[in-house]
């Protein structure tokens, strides 16, 4: 069982993800293509959606944490249920992940690994 206290409850099926260090959530607007300025200055947005984006970065982790991390969401989308004040608790939404980037600490023999994942 995933613990309560985790933004990230459940990835695709698996609900062994562990807490991230660092949980940053985002709301990005979704303009038409038509939007911008008019000569008057005036902005003229035109949102058409907002999507999510996911921050997400593991420190301090050993090589087998890691590779479940990186594993978890290697697929081109996932499916996570995750932590959104938006909504005001939990939503389950599809994302998919940009680049991701690990980084070895050679003298204490651990991991840091960070991405993140927008809203499809």
């Amino acid at each position: 069982m995933a613990n309560q206290y985790n933004p990230i409850q459940q990835v695709d099926n698996a609900t062994d993800i562990p807490c991230p260090s660092t949980y940053v959530w985002t709301v990005n607007d979704v303009s038409d293509k038509d939007a911008g300025r008019t000569e008057d200055g005036l902005m003229h947005k035109m949102r058409i959606s907002r999507k999510r984006k996911l921050e997400l970065e593991w420190q301090n982790v050993s090589t087998a944490t890691a590779n479940a991390v990186l594993t978890a969401f290697a697929p081109e989308y996932v499916s996570v249920k995750c932590l959104d004040p938006l909504a005001n608790g939990l939503v389950t939404k599809t994302f998919y992940s940009g680049q991701k980037a690990t980084s070895y600490n050679v003298r204490l023999g651990v991991w840091t690994v960070s991405f993140n994942i927008i809203e499809q």
